[in-house]
């Protein structure tokens, strides 16, 4: 049997004078609460006190695409992943968690499996009936309800993610339980506002729907829009969030706006079109947050769903999108001139390509009040990438102009796991300034807090 180990010391540096110093300053942040203002935890989970992970592979694999893209890459059939008998499955992930040595993943797997379950032995092949049966126990006991557990992690808010169109039933009955957690929605209106959306037009008619307003053209959308927009920020929201395949923005006049909606209405919209109409409608999502206060969220550059043949069998979010080259000094330049200088707004940007760090986004975010600095997003939140976000980003653009951690996770139970990533990881980037007499410990002390918790309130307004 390989007992897991979790070294108290895990992530610092080896030197002993920066380990001693980052030691002191997790220490002090460690146990402080949990802010999750960005995520995509499923709220039914908390919907209903009874409600349940369901199986190992329900709560581990099955939806977290961290996990089922490594395994198809080493030729481990998807629907043997999605679709099998749930014990099967458990057992194919535990004769294979040799794959996720030394990646964020198998950081995070073994940290959950230990400190959340109690697990002591590593997965593997003759283990995992084992296993298996001893983990369906616990999730099926009131002690690893997904509220008991929220209660047990020490969350603080939680933020979800939430289509436009989203009636938010599951939020309001969190509300009307009198649990007292908090769950936030967050609105996301890509589906309506990406012309090249698959079913983008039963999409509209589901916006008509839920807000009572009849779309038929652009301004009718914008009003939809802006209903549902108040209608979230009813129901607790602090944000929005919007994905794009680059930041490109340029402001239409109505009329060109309209002229695009109308051939999108008949189906006869270009390539160019939706384009066009995504750039303009980040302008009108930051017009928007002006007046409703809502922080705005912009994640650009995955090209989604590359893999043809999984997005045919299996749908979106399979783990098959890849990071392009961005541009964001050019492409944010019309927004940035509209609305970067007006301090009702803040714009949280994430970028997937590294290289933006110190040559645009930094220089950007030291420059204008209304512009954050996202955490390191999707394949980057991990060590080595947060070290290297703290070395490209901070210099520059200091770090009271990022906007601390999210988790921008799926999976529930590894909430803490990649919260005390973090954490850790930014206790040894701050101990290495202190050794080399950049700042010194008081300092470094109140940007521990900050990075830890201090920075993610504020900027998301929680």
């Amino acid at each position: 049997m390989t007992k897991i180990t979790l070294d108290p010391d895990r992530y610092f540096s080896p030197h002993s004078a920066t380990r001693d110093a980052a030691r002191e300053l997790y220490r002090a942040a460690a146990h402080t609460p949990i802010v999750s203002p960005h995520g995509h935890v499923d709220p039914r989970l908390f919907a209903e006190p009874g409600a349940s992970f369901g199986s190992p592979a329900e709560l581990f694999i099955i939806p977290d695409h961290y996990v089922t893209r490594m395994l198809y890459s080493q030729g481990i059939p998807l629907e043997t992943l999605l679709e099998g008998d749930h014990r099967q499955i458990w057992n194919i992930f535990c004769e294979n968690f040799h794959l996720f040595r030394g990646t964020p993943s198998g950081i995070w797997l073994t940290e959950e499996l230990c400190s959340v379950f109690g697990v002591e032995e590593k997965p593997n092949a003759s283990n995992a009936d084992r296993l298996f049966d001893a983990l369906s126990e616990k999730l099926a006991s009131t002690e690893y309800s997904p509220r008991r557990l929220y209660e047990r992690f020490n969350i603080e808010v939680l933020c979800t993610t939430d289509a436009a169109t989203d009636t938010l039933a599951q939020h309001q009955a969190i509300r009307q339980s009198g649990w007292d957690g908090r769950i936030l929605p967050t609105f996301r209106p890509d589906a309506v506002v990406n012309l090249d959306t698959p079913d983008w037009k039963e999409n509209i008619d589901r916006l008509s729907e839920v807000s009572d307003v009849n779309v038929v053209d652009y301004v009718s959308f914008i009003r939809a829009l802006e209903q549902r927009r108040t209608y979230f920020k009813s129901m607790g929201a602090a944000a929005t969030d919007h994905a794009a395949l680059t930041p490109f923005t340029a402001e239409l006049t109505s009329e060109a706006a309209n002229a695009i909606f109308q051939r999108a209405l008949k189906e006869d919209a270009n390539p160019d079109d939706a384009v066009r109409f995504t750039g303009h409608m980040l302008m009108e999502m930051a017009r928007m947050s002006v007046e409703d206060g809502l922080v705005m969220q912009l994640h650009p550059g995955a090209l989604r769903n590359y893999n043809e043949v999984i997005f045919r069998k299996f749908g979106a979010d399979k783990g098959a999108d890849i990071p392009l080259q961005t541009e964001y000094t050019r492409n944010l330049l019309p927004l940035l001139n509209k609305y970067g200088n007006d301090t009702r707004l803040t714009l949280i940007l994430f970028t997937l390509d590294e290289t933006t760090y110190a040559r645009e986004l930094a220089p950007l975010a030291g420059h204008y009040p209304a512009l954050k600095l996202g955490p390191p997003w999707w394949f980057f939140d991990s060590l080595n990438g947060m070290a290297r976000y703290f070395d490209r980003v901070m210099e520059t653009a200091g770090v009271y102009n990022t906007a601390g951690f999210n988790d921008d996770t799926r999976a529930f139970c590894s909430i803490p796991a990649r919260h005390d990533l973090w954490r850790r990881a930014s206790a040894n980037w701050l101990a290495g300034l202190v050794v080399r007499h950049i700042i010194d410990m008081d300092e470094a002390s109140e940007l521990m807090a900050e990075m830890a918790i201090g920075l993610a309130k504020r900027a998301y307004r929680l």
